[in-house]
């Protein structure tokens, strides 16, 4: 006997014009996920159980929308019909809601911000289509039905309550043309929340239009990453209950069939599958699908597959990687910048944070333990996958959660502390441990294996490590993890003990010894990272935010704040240990969070001698910010190709910038939802990584654009630019060792000079087989020469540092 949930979608032409639907359900199933034809809003608050839709978390405007099937404009008929009843009492506000749209104009767009006409029975128990009401309906339960017929921009509508095959009440209205998304609702507007239950849910009629690929679900989407021969890959998989199978398979074609490779259980929490194949061959393209089985009401298996490309690695071509951060969900879907994203056609995808915020979807947030929370949160990152999961299926993805993603406005990881919401200024994590570990699992579960797995603080997950792809080499450090909280440390002011206003404030006090930015085990492993160019010709270094204070304008009202200890200026020797790092291994840094774009060269002691970053802009912002020195009458000083808020600067915390192009938003908003966005400075980032020449191409698109149709004005003012790798580690050269010329090797030679003491001052693949070192001080050094992939290496020993020109030859 079967135990699952049916949907049998029987969705078949009944004739040459008309689309059936119907639903079913069967006893024995309790979960949240309805079927792939059916999105529930939220998802949280619906469930399949007692062999029907249930409403599980009553509040208002609750609805569950066919994906598959839309009511078209014009000419036509449609009828719909469902049985429908209070769990407890008479009943009262439910029904239907028809020709649902949004300003966007797509389907799923609809489904969180569409309108349409509600028809059913409002609070008081009467029959209602739209402003009109009807006669009263006493009962328990009644079946529903609506009949529309539509003739000249003209809809008669007829909404029938029966009961035992007895009609008690009916009604009929006119209104103007009708097309849209169709949805059951649980809780017209204000009022008490009640329970509810629907089943047998029908609709026919030759005004119904039918896309069976719009369906989502039971396998959501897939995100994987390739590394050094070990392809790792997580498939999302939608919130099944305990008598769905809890496998699913990933297969590969092999000789043009398929071939199942691994089987993996489903995280009860996360809903997630994890895959890690070692020893794959990476020298080409490998087609492949995640299979999942859902059982008919006859016990009958249905295969689900969601199927992508894991492409081969790119070691002999530029590297793009697209990047982005912060998804409001006012975009919802995001088509026009995913479809410009695929047109572009790049070979990695980074989001660097923010991929939900607690507002998208709506309905607000749970923070009480249990697995409504976790759904809840799935719910939100589905919208993100949703729009995102075609350019992801083809390509390796990282993806960094930060502050929203774990339901905090800020976050100061603090090694993973527990924490109140008031107080998450302390530092640490305001959700419970098996939150944040089901975001983990959700969006860095396919990451490469962390550089030291050990968990922080109640057993919270770590992910920071590398990714070798391209023969670029990534570090991904998660930057936010182990940073120390300010509250109770440095804040001496009132209000929020992270924002400091005062601009005569001696942000020296700040830098207080005991705060971290890095924790121990990540400078440990960047200092590491540095030193290792297996694989690689080039670094970058991948993180939520840039190491600098640049916005200083916040909100819609772009509220001045001098110090803001969020960013990556605070603390400024935290600070300055990871520019330290970074520097010593020519990475560039690639990163977001700060819903403003923007190039920076970074110093230390002095400007520019330190490395580049890229901040990229929001995907849809939502608070705004800005860097806009030149209000504040700053002095300008090495303006950059005469672009405003461009030149030599220090941040709010006396940190050396050189900002080289800044996205700040147009001062008026335009309304379209698209325009207001493009106007907040919303967009994407690409950089192109040039292994031969060392080059890093910094590209920044504004949201309105064609990649087919590029235009002078589609980037952000100051891109593109061009730097070379050379330039990550700025500062000038006091002397330099003689000129090393290398021969008989393979790939263009690692240079690694230590000093007198041993330390090592940095470590280059150079782009070609001569480099002379610079050094930033007099003495002695050895430089290491060789290639890690041969494993071939020589070492000279006590180089003097000179201005003459001397020149070395190591012969392998």
């Amino acid at each position: 006997m079967c135990i699952r949930l049916i949907l049998l979608c029987l969705a078949f032409a009944f004739s040459a014009k008309a689309e059936t639907f119907k639903t079913g359900f069967t006893d024995g199933v309790d979960r949240y996920f309805v079927a792939p034809e059916i999105w529930t809003n939220p998802m949280e608050a619906w469930k399949v159980r007692n062999g029907r839709l249930e409403v599980h978390l009553p509040q208002a405007n609750l609805n569950a929308h066919i994906l598959t099937h839309q009511i078209k404009s014009g000419k036509g008929s449609f009828a719909t019909s469902v049985d429908l009843g209070a769990i407890t009492g008479d009943l009262k506000s439910a029904g239907f809601r028809i020709g649902i749209k949004s300003q966007l104009g797509d389907y799923r767009s609809a489904l969180l911000f569409g309108k349409g006409i509600d028809a059913g029975i409002n609070k008081d128990g009467k029959l209602f289509i739209g402003k009109k009401v009807g006669a009263n309906v006493s009962s328990p339960s009644v079946n529903l039905s609506l009949t529309l017929k539509e003739n000249a921009g003209k809809s008669e509508i007829t909404l029938i309550a029966s009961a035992k095959g007895k009609q008690l009440a009916s009604l009929k209205s006119s209104l103007p043309s009708i097309s849209g998304n169709i949805a059951l609702v649980s809780n017209f507007g204000k009022g008490k929340a009640l329970k509810h239950w629907f089943d047998n849910w029908s609709l026919s009629g030759d005004k119904i239009i039918k896309n069976d690929s719009q369906t989502f679900g039971p396998i959501l989407w897939t995100q994987y990453s390739l590394s050094r021969k070990v392809m790792k890959m997580v498939a999302l998989i939608a919130p099944i209950g305990k008598s769905d199978s809890q496998i699913c398979a990933l297969q590969v074609k092999v000789d043009g069939k398929w071939k199942t490779i691994q089987e993996r259980e489903i995280h009860s929490q996360s809903r997630t599958a994890h895959f890690r194949e070692e020893a794959w061959d990476d020298s080409k393209d490998h087609e492949y699908r995640i299979a999942y089985e859902f059982k008919d009401d006859k016990g009958q298996l249905n295969t689900h597959y969601w199927a992508g490309t894991v492409r081969r690695d790119p070691i002999d071509k530029k590297l793009t990687v697209a990047g982005f951060t912060g998804n409001k969900s006012e975009a919802f879907p995001n088509a026009l910048m995913a479809e410009n994203v695929a047109k572009q056609n790049p070979d990695v995808l980074f989001f660097s944070g923010d991929q939900i915020y607690e507002d998208v979807g709506g309905y607000g947030i749970i923070r009480t333990e249990g697995e409504d929370s976790l759904v809840n949160y799935l719910r939100k990152y589905y919208l993100f996958g949703w729009a995102f999961r075609d350019i992801m299926k083809d390509r390796p993805s990282i993806i960094l959660p930060d502050d929203h993603d774990v339901y905090q406005g800020n976050i100061w990881g603090n090694g993973g502390n527990q924490i109140s919401m008031k107080k998450h200024s302390q530092g640490g994590y305001n959700m419970f441990a098996d939150f944040v570990n089901a975001v983990h699992a959700t969006q860095v579960g396919h990451h490469p294996d962390a550089w030291d797995p050990r968990p922080m603080k109640r057993n919270i997950s770590v992910y920071h490590g590398d990714m070798v792809y391209g023969r670029v080499s990534f570090a991904i450090i998660a930057d936010r993890m182990f940073k120390s909280g300010p509250e109770g440390l440095v804040n001496e002011w009132k209000g929020r003990p992270d924002h400091c206003k005062d601009k005569n404030y001696p942000v020296e006090k700040l830098d207080h010894p005991k705060a971290k930015l890095l924790g121990d085990r990540q400078l440990t492993f960047l200092d590491a990272w540095g030193k290792d160019w297996k694989g690689a010709d080039m670094k970058v270094v991948l993180s939520q935010t840039i190491f600098c204070n640049l916005a200083n304008y916040h909100g819609p009202g772009q509220q001045f704040i001098f110090a803001d200890l969020d960013s990556n200026g605070w603390p400024q020797t935290g600070r300055n240990k990871a520019l330290s790092a970074i520097r010593k291994g020519f990475g560039f840094m690639y990163a977001g969070d700060q819903h403003l774009a923007s190039i920076v060269h970074h110093g230390i002691d002095e400007q520019g001698d330190a490395g580049f970053s890229f901040c990229v802009p929001s995907i849809a912002a939502g608070y705004p910010r800005s860097w806009r020195p030149d209000k504040e009458g700053r002095p300008i000083v090495n303006r950059i190709d005469g672009l405003k808020e461009t030149g030599d600067y220090q941040d709010g915390f006396k940190n050396k910038v050189r900002v080289y192009a800044i996205g700040n938003p147009e001062a008026v908003n335009r309304k379209p939802i698209l325009e207001k966005l493009h106007d907040k400075a919303s967009g994407h980032g690409v950089i192109t990584l040039d292994k031969k020449s060392g080059d890093i191409k910094m590209e920044c698109f504004k949201l309105l654009f064609d990649a087919d149709k590029l235009k002078k004005d589609d980037q952000f003012p100051g891109w593109p630019r061009t730097i070379n790798m050379s330039k990550m580690y700025g500062k000038a050269a006091k002397a330099y060792l003689p000129e090393i010329s290398v021969s008989g090797l393979e790939k263009n030679p690692v240079f690694q000079v230590s000093d007198a003491q041993g330390n090592v001052v940095y470590t280059v693949r150079n782009t070609s087989n001569i480099f002379r070192p610079k050094v930033f001080a007099d003495g002695s050094y050895s430089v290491k020469v060789g290639d890690p992939d041969s494993g071939k290496w020589k070492t000279l020993n006590d180089l003097k540092a000179s201005q003459e020109k001397v020149k070395v030859e190591v012969k392998f």
